[in-house]
């Protein structure tokens, strides 16, 4: 069993900047691809940020040039570099592990994030 932990949420102002942090239990990144994932109230969670099984990466237009992954594999450390937010940024952002070669899939228990004046 991975246990994923996330701090680094807040609230922020518009335009402002945060990072997240994912921490998993076990060093799972040569097994796993990394990704962040984010829901709004009354929204079906969306991928914001992912590794590809290949170490490359993929965001959705919505956050691309603002948001960056990156990780640290000697501290099992997934991180979300958020710059230039937006009110509609403002989300329940979660870290996701999926296996290479199994379906196993682990979530974190999430990070809030307002952007607000």
């Amino acid at each position: 069993q991975v246990h994923l932990v996330e701090s680094g949420g807040g609230l922020v102002q518009p335009g402002g900047s945060l990072r997240l942090s994912c921490v998993a239990s076990e060093s799972i990144f040569s097994a796993y691809t990394m990704g962040w994932f984010r829901q709004a109230p009354e929204k079906q969670r969306e991928l914001v940020a992912t590794f590809t099984g290949g170490g490359s990466t993929i965001y959705p237009s919505s956050v691309k040039g603002r948001f960056t992954i990156s990780r640290n594999n000697a501290k099992n450390t997934v991180y979300l570099q958020m710059n230039s937010l937006k009110s509609e940024d403002t989300a329940v952002y979660y870290c996701r592990a999926r296996g290479l070669r199994n379906d196993n899939v682990y979530w974190g228990q999430g990070t809030q994030v307002t952007v607000s004046s």
